[in-house]
């Protein structure tokens, strides 16, 4: 089967054109950000945000290889029955197209390991100008990733075949004499079993999601909901594709140009939904992850301004009987490495990580803070006691700081903090002065003070509370940014990847199509624009049902945030930017496909 894998990949080469791209990607993408990873170990938001890039750069990977193999084993449907018919089993067919796969995977990992150095690059210039990483970083080069670039570059591949091969083995013999049912049958049983699964499943994490209290278990539940809502849409694109395109060619008119269009969407249905399908994924996790930065970004805004009680936020320490303050809480950043126990399955163990923390005077900070605690009390906090978010009071936790290690007990447990605050608070007396980090003030001004000459007498940068709040917003703001642009923008050219290559691998089939409209009347203009909107008309069924599978993401994610945030900015880029790339493509393809004589196509044999 190797031998026959090599003369069809020779032979249609064009077919896998787009896959071999994507695992090109894929395996750039990578390799380049497990280099950067390997040598940002101090730099945790660089790490964070190319943790994120890489699952969403393998699971839209093996997506648009998954979709290229399904659609490329419908055009090869009849070549399949033919082997079924000269004698060769399901299981040599099987081994055929995973035979191809590993030819894909292995050419995409030859280009992608060139390709990956060409993305380190970038990444690093990137992830500096958005200030994740020192202008001064450097990825050490490392052996190992050149093992794991063919393991993704082969794996991939191989995992993006294994739907289709399915597919592909049940191609029945009789098929290579004639188009059957089963030929153009896309809803089978088990197609319509996951489609259902999926979105049971979707309903079931997002209904959860907004019932847990912290972030870091709502946001998983809420990302993983938008996922299994996505592909359980695409599972039943077939049904729910042709069913939005009916309604919007409906809405179209009833000229020549729209009936040729609606004639086509009729017929053209796996095409439709090779197509969309890509488009789907696009828009649940732009929408989906959009959304939930900036919900939780609303929700961490709202919430500092419950939690803060004060008039002043002054950038350094300030004492309590300073001339016109009546409170104020000195709060130093740290950065503590702690140590807790757990219990997996009932074998005890450690963890530890390098967090956040805060050093303060509790009495202060209490009159400072209004947010209540979920148990214990900042009475308590004193000695080698600390305060944990999401801790478990009377818990023992090793913490490390400015070289001592101390042994502390939680006396009091902090509500979960949506903007990434401090993991801990320690009295600030068994703080070495040495590990003290950059303090800030919330002052409270005493009744009738002018708050300006108050102001004048603290540490400057001195901001009224709430411009502060707001430049803390704008600071988390600017970071989801970032992240958009490193991660969604790389999913945004997948997306591409996949919608164009469609585009171009029905285009082949279609010039027999396109010429008998042209032999019943049609213009070549026409057929043009009948492909034109035939192509209109699914992106906004793609579109739609994208931005049906986000909402489970911002439903999830709101009961956590407190708010809902819909990122409009983010769809009225997305929006046009699709209609324009899918328009362009469809018009190209459609003008090279109708460049022949109409009647010299007709009377070729297929």
């Amino acid at each position: 089967m190797l031998t026959l894998s090599v003369a069809t990949f020779r032979e249609r080469w064009q077919l896998f054109t787009g896959a071999i791209i994507t695992v090109m990607l894929g395996v750039a993408i990578v390799q380049s950000s497990l280099l950067i990873i390997s040598s940002a170990g101090r730099y945790g938001e660089a790490v964070a945000v190319l943790g994120l890039a890489l699952g969403v750069s393998v699971f839209l990977a093996i997506f648009v290889v998954s979709a290229t193999f399904a659609f490329t084993i419908a055009q090869r449907r009849r070549d399949l029955a033919l082997l079924r018919l000269i004698g060769a089993s399901r299981r040599q067919v099987r081994r055929l197209l995973l035979a191809e796969a590993l030819l894909l995977g292995i050419v995409g990992t030859i280009l992608g390991v060139p390709a990956g150095q060409i993305a380190l690059g970038m990444q690093t210039a990137l992830l500096t100008d958005l200030g994740f990483l020192p202008h001064s970083f450097h990825a050490a080069w490392h052996g190992w990733v050149l093992w794991v670039s063919i393991g993704i570059g082969i794996g991939v591949s191989e995992a993006g075949v294994l739907a289709a091969s399915r597919q592909a083995a049940s191609v029945r013999p009789l098929e290579a004499l004639g188009e059957t049912g089963a030929a153009g049958r896309m809803m089978t049983g088990g197609r319509w079993r996951i489609g259902v699964m999926l979105t049971v499943l979707a309903v079931i994490l997002m209904t959860t999601a907004t019932a847990v209290d912290h972030p870091d278990a709502a946001i998983p539940l809420s990302i993983n909901a938008t996922v299994a809502l996505g592909l359980g849409l695409t599972a039943l694109s077939p049904v729910l594709v042709p069913l939005l395109s009916r309604l919007g060619g409906s809405l179209a008119g009833n000229s020549s140009v729209s009936r040729l269009a609606r004639g086509n969407l009729r017929d053209g249905v796996r095409r439709s939904t090779s197509i969309a399908a890509p488009l789907l994924i696009l828009v649940a996790l732009l929408i989906g992850l959009a959304g939930t930065f900036y919900s939780l970004s609303a929700g961490a805004r709202d919430q500092l301004a419950a939690d803060l009680h004060g008039d002043l936020m002054a950038a350094g320490p300030v004492a309590p009987g300073s001339s016109g303050v009546a409170a104020a809480s000195t709060e130093y950043a740290l950065s503590i490495r702690a140590t807790t126990t757990t219990n997996y399955a009932g074998d005890p163990g450690t963890d530890t990580n390098e967090v956040e923390a805060l050093a303060v005077d509790p009495a202060a900070y209490q009159q400072a803070h209004r947010v209540p605690l979920l148990a214990g009390s900042y009475g308590d906090l004193h000695g080698h006691t600390v305060a944990a978010a999401g801790g478990t009071l009377g818990a023992s936790v090793q913490i490390r700081v400015g070289g001592q290690d101390l042994s502390t007990r939680v006396v009091a447990v902090l509500p979960p903090n949506l903007n990434g605050g401090p993991e801990y608070l320690l009295p600030h007396d068994i703080v070495p002065v040495a590990a003290l980090g950059p303090a800030r003030a919330i002052v409270r001004l005493k009744p009738g003070t002018d708050p300006t000459a108050v102001a004048s007498t603290l540490p400057q940068p001195v901001l009224p509370l709430e411009d502060w709040i707001a430049q803390d917003d704008g600071a988390q703001d600017t970071l989801n940014a970032g992240v958009m642009k490193v991660v969604l923008g790389m999913a945004a050219i997948y997306a591409a990847i996949g919608v164009i290559n469609a585009i171009v691998i029905a285009a082949g089939e279609r010039r027999r199509e396109f010429a008998i409209a042209r032999l019943s009347g049609y213009s070549r203009g026409q057929v043009v624009a009948g492909a034109l909107l035939e192509s209109t008309i699914v992106t906004g069924a793609g579109l739609l049902l994208g931005s049906l599978a986000a909402v489970a993401t911002l439903i999830g994610i709101s009961g956590v945030a407190g708010t809902l945030v819909i990122p409009w900015g983010i769809v009225w880029r997305t929006v046009p930017a699709a209609f324009l790339v899918v328009g362009a493509t469809s018009v190209w393809t459609t003008l090279a496909a109708t460049r022949s004589a109409p009647i010299a196509l007709v009377g070729a044999r297929e």
